[in-house]
């Protein structure tokens, strides 16, 4: 089974909303899923990403899309300096 982490569209008419999903790649877009990862509001611009399962799935041959792949980037830069701040204000 070819495992494919994708977007799947939620929301209603002109009101866009994803869950980022892990699914098998001969499905529909927003047919059964095998894990939920995340979810983008790209009009709130909210992401939520669970980066370890993202690692997982990839460590076990799934294929991200473009989309998923650029949103996982951006997710890891947003918590970089977050980590950073919070391991600096321990050390002092």
């Amino acid at each position: 089974m070819a495992v494919s982490i994708r977007l799947a569209r939620q929301g209603s008419k002109k009101r866009p909303f994803y869950r980022i999903v892990a699914a098998d790649s001969r499905r529909s877009r927003d047919g059964r899923f095998l894990e939920k990862l995340g979810y983008w509001d790209p009009r709130a611009k909210n992401l939520r990403f669970d980066t370890d399962r993202y690692s997982a799935w990839i460590g076990n041959g799934a294929q991200p899309s473009d989309t998923v792949r650029s949103l996982y980037k951006r997710a890891m830069k947003a918590a970089a300096p977050a980590a950073s701040s919070s391991t600096s204000a321990k050390a002092s």
